[in-house]
């Protein structure tokens, strides 16, 4: 814990880069991905401060949408693309994850229930080889079902259907620090 102290105190010791951030904020990109601090959107993408708006989740689960019930995540998606009017949403899984690992190979969460229950909203239960640490397959079709799931939400389908939005599915190797993308024309996962 002391060196993220030790820089929180010198973080701000240059207002001079920061003095813009108070006048707001315009991001072009939502950029939702899973919890793990081995994925830094930022570092992934090289975004300064004001350039990406984040949503992270356990296992980048988009949740159903429901308007009468909503959650934390839909207001976030909801925030960043009727307010804020960003152009583009990229879903990024990655490998070695602990919650898409946990949905393959069908592992006991009983001693966790609200990480059980959160993963439930996943569905479909992801394919792929209990066996791969990396969970590559279940990863990737992992992703392609929360881009589906995040199509599903009507402001979302509208601005795809009037081409004021891209969606984006991408897959990050903690591993080896590539980036895929999702290519619809072949269904397959290619560097970017």
């Amino acid at each position: 814990m002391q060196p993220l102290i030790d820089n929180a105190r010198t973080f701000g010791q240059r207002p001079e880069e920061f003095a813009r951030l108070a006048e707001g904020q315009s991001p072009q990109v939502l950029f939702i991905t899973c919890s793990d601090s081995r994925v830094v959107p930022a570092l992934i993408t090289g975004a300064r401060p004001g350039e990406l708006f984040e949503l992270r989740t356990a296992g980048n689960i988009v949740p159903p949408y429901a308007s009468e019930h909503p959650t934390g995540e839909a207001a976030t998606i909801e925030y960043a693309v009727e307010v804020l009017g960003v152009r583009d949403i990229v879903v990024c899984g990655h490998s070695h994850c602990g919650a898409v690992g946990a949905l393959v190979r069908g592992d006991d969460l009983t001693a966790v229930p609200a990480v059980r229950d959160w993963l439930a909203q996943a569905a479909p239960r992801p394919a792929g080889a209990a066996e791969d640490p990396a969970v590559a397959e279940g990863v990737q079709g992992h992703v392609l079902a929360q881009v589906l799931r995040l199509r599903s939400y009507p402001f979302i389908g509208e601005k795809l259907t009037e081409g004021r939005l891209t969606v984006h599915a991408w897959y990050y190797e903690v591993h080896t620090g590539s980036v895929l993308t999702h290519d619809v024309s072949t269904d397959t996962f290619r560097a970017l």
